[in-house]
């Protein structure tokens, strides 16, 4: 009979083994939980390159060859 695999993963902030079914899981504890969220708040976690078609967002939306731009919902506004 096939041995039965037990889900587990090693905790993002300490690196000790934590079992799927533990009550703080993907953490070990609520201090390793409360350590990443002050990494993120912090800005400690960051992606590092950028995304290729952000400009191409803002195209679809407005046209920047034309002195009027056209607004949210389809309608131009005069520049001021």
């Amino acid at each position: 009979m096939p041995k039965k695999k037990i889900a587990s993963l090693r905790c993002p902030t300490c690196r000790k083994i934590v079992l799927r079914s533990d009550s703080e899981f993907p953490f070990c504890s609520e201090r390793c939980r409360t350590i990443d969220l002050g990494k993120w708040a912090s800005g400690g976690y960051v992606i590092s390159t950028p995304l290729n078609n952000a400009g191409e967002d803002l195209q679809g939306d407005y046209d920047l060859s034309s002195p009027r731009r056209k607004g949210p919902n389809g309608g131009s506004s005069k520049p001021n």
